[in-house]
């Protein structure tokens, strides 16, 4: 019961962690959105090859964080489905920072195949898919209403009367209940990654391969908590001088109620189910010489959308027990908890993302295995 405890609690503090970061890019999003006027976004959609290579920056930024913001993207029909797959192919999760500290070199060398891959399989698929709205995803794009138009006067010069979307604090003089509970949440989640209190823990095998400079733990995600904590503060800037309108229609309305719950409940209940199957079944002892079963192994536990398991592969491959192709393999197909939120808005547009990833992983794999790198 002790150990089913602990893993509640964990699972509990990651799924908090990932839903706030997930919610705080949405309202980002939301906010340069309007305050563009949504030119910004329909650059972003009349560019399929750009939303490729934004993809997959987003996915090589070592963490879950961009994982998460390019499914923000998708589930708002910002980026195409090219683009989300080159995020899922590039990411490589929270194992990023141990293949950085464990194994620099052949780490920045997968990044780049990586990229590679991603960006050769996001420009495939624009070539032969066509960008349809995904039907269990965000019902609408990013709107737009015409509260949120800037309104000029005879010269052209917005005067920022009346309902025109402009920043001021005189917007807190008497403020909502929603203003109020959403300045509390963030200031709260701001708090918790401050002082570490949402921080993932990893498997032992990560503290061994660990490499500490003067007291600096290469593989703390503080310092990266730390920076999202810091642009969580726009924010909480945006929230106390935004019109009550964008408080009401697009922060609250759009974002939060139709979203928070969402993710946080299928984010909890996938990494719980996950994590006491994980704990009480020894992956590890799958492991055989075969190569070819160890990439296809590795292809198949990286469907699982949890950073973790694809820790397996980082540490046989750092102690010589499997070649470069199977640590290809797992990275292509697994995205660590990227996947999580993605499940949560849009199952089918999980399904295809995971059955493109694994063919291209497989395919990668076996290529690389079969020129003998």
């Amino acid at each position: 019961m002790e150990e089913f405890l602990d893993i509640f609690f964990d699972t509990l503090r990651n799924s908090v962690l990932i839903t706030g970061m997930v919610i705080v890019m949405m309202l980002m999003i939301e906010y340069i959105n309007i305050q563009s006027q949504g030119r910004w976004f329909s650059k972003l959609r009349g560019s399929r090859s750009g939303q490729v290579v934004l993809g997959t920056v987003l996915g090589l930024i070592p963490g879950c964080m961009g994982g998460f913001a390019a499914v923000s993207l998708y589930t708002h029909r910002l980026l195409g489905f090219g683009a989300l797959v080159a995020a899922m192919i590039a990411s490589s999760g929270d194992e990023a920072f141990i293949m950085l500290a464990a194994i620099p070199k052949e780490t920045l060398l997968l990044m780049l195949i990586l990229a590679a891959v991603a960006i050769a399989a996001g420009l495939v698929i624009n070539l032969f898919v066509k960008d349809k709205p995904d039907p269990e995803a965000c019902e609408q794009d990013f709107e737009m209403h015409f509260c949120d138009e800037h309104h000029h006067d005879a010269e052209g010069h917005c005067s920022g009367e009346g309902d025109c979307p402009h920043a001021s604090l005189r917007n807190m003089r008497r403020p909502s209940w929603r203003r109020i509970v959403l300045l509390l949440g963030v200031v709260a989640f701001i708090v918790a990654l401050a002082f570490g209190l949402l921080e993932h823990e990893h498997e032992h095998e990560a503290d061994e391969m660990a490499v500490s400079a003067a007291g600096f733990n290469i593989l703390d995600e503080y310092w990266l908590n730390l920076l999202f904590a810091l642009i969580s503060l726009f924010v909480v800037w945006f929230i106390m001088t935004a019109k009550e309108h964008f408080i009401k229609e697009h922060l609250w309305d759009h974002v939060v109620r139709k979203h928070l719950l969402k993710v946080f409940c299928w984010t909890f209940g996938t990494m719980l189910l996950i994590a006491v199957g994980l704990h009480w079944f020894d992956i590890a002892s799958w492991t055989s010489n075969n190569v070819a079963f160890m990439i296809l192994l590795a292809v198949l536990i990286g469907i699982i959308p949890e950073s973790g398991p694809h820790l397996l592969f980082v540490t046989l491959f750092a102690a010589g027990a499997v070649p470069f192709s199977v640590l290809l393999a797992s990275s292509i197909s697994q995205d660590g908890h990227a996947g999580l939120p993605l499940l949560a808005e849009t199952k089918r547009g999980f399904l295809k993302v995971k059955l493109v990833n694994v063919a291209v992983a497989l395919l990668a794999g076996f290529i690389c295995h079969w020129i003998g790198f």
